[in-house]
C-alpha cells in the first residue's frame, strides 16, 4: 500500500495531540502558516487537514480568529434555582469564578425597576468570568439593594460566592423570578473578554432573583459563549 497523502497524516497528527491534551478545548491551533513550516508543506495541505477536523467536529474556526479545539457545551440550568457551581459541578466540569469589580454606587432606571428601589438608590455591583474547565463561557454581573444588604461586598469578596454571601447577610435562599434570554453577536470587549471572535453569537440572560416572601434581592445579566453552553429548562420550570 502507498503512502497516506500528506493532508491525512497532518490530520491524524493533530487528532492524537489534541486526544492527548496538548491543545485543550477551547484552545487555538497554531496558524496555517505555523502548522505548514511545522510539516514541510504547503498552507493548501493543512487547510485541508483542518478542514477534515472540523467536518469531524473536532475543531471549529472563527473568521479572523483562527482555528479553535472544540469545547462540548456545558449545560446550565435556567430554572427556578440557578447556581454556578452547583450546575457545573452536576455537569462534570470544573467551576471557577474571577472577580472583575465590586463596587457600591447610585442605581440605574433598570436596576431600580427591577429591584423596586427608589431612584438612584444606592446598590452593589457584581461583576466577574465564569469558566468551565478553565475555558470562559460567560460573563457576569449582579446587582444588589445596598441599604439592605450592606455587609454583601465584604461576604463576596470572602466567598467568592453569590449563594453563601446572600447567606450571610440573612437571605438564606432565593429564587429566580423571571428569566428573558436574547441572542446577540459579541461586541468587540465581550469578545476579548470570553476569547471569542468579534461577532460570535452570544446568550444574554437577564433574570431577577427573589427572597422567600418574592422581595427582589439580585438582578442580573449573564452573557453566555453561544456555542459553549446549553441552557437547560426541567419540567418543572416549563
Amino acid at each position: 500500500m502507498g503512502r497516506p497523502a500528506l493532508w491525512i497524516s497532518i490530520r491524524d497528527r493533530l487528532a492524537e495531540e489534541i486526544a492527548l491534551g496538548h491543545y485543550g478545548p477551547g484552545d487555538r491551533l497554531p496558524t496555517e502558516a505555523q502548522l505548514a513550516g511545522r510539516f514541510g508543506v504547503n498552507r493548501h495541505t493543512v487547510r485541508r487537514a483542518l478542514a477534515a477536523l472540523a467536518e469531524a467536529g473536532t475543531v471549529h474556526a472563527r473568521r479572523g480568529a483562527g482555528v479553535y479545539v472544540q469545547h462540548r457545551p456545558t449545560p446550565y440550568a435556567i430554572g427556578r434555582r440557578v447556581r454556578f457551581h452547583q450546575n457545573l459541578l452536576a455537569a462534570g466540569r470544573v467551576p471557577e469564578k474571577r472577580v472583575l469589580l465590586i463596587e457600591t454606587r447610585a442605581a440605574g432606571p433598570d436596576e431600580t425597576g427591577a429591584l423596586a428601589l427608589p431612584p438612584e438608590a444606592p446598590v452593589h455591583v457584581y461583576e466577574g468570568l465564569s469558566l468551565s474547565d478553565g475555558v470562559p463561557i460567560a460573563l457576569f454581573r449582579s446587582v444588589f439593594p445596598a441599604d439592605r444588604l450592606p455587609d454583601l461586598p465584604r461576604a463576596l469578596s470572602e466567598t467568592g460566592s453569590v449563594t453563601a454571601a446572600l447567606a450571610a447577610a440573612g437571605v438564606d435562599d432565593y429564587t429566580r423570578a423571571r428569566t428573558e434570554i436574547t441572542a446577540k453577536p459579541a461586541t468587540p470587549t465581550l469578545a476579548a473578554q470570553l476569547r471569542l471572535a468579534a461577532g460570535a453569537p452570544i446568550l444574554r440572560t437577564v433574570g431577577v432573583n427573589v427572597d422567600r416572601v418574592g422581595i427582589p434581592v439580585e438582578y442580573g445579566r449573564t452573557w453566555f459563549a453561544g456555542d459553549r453552553v446549553a441552557l437547560t429548562l426541567g419540567a418543572d420550570d416549563l
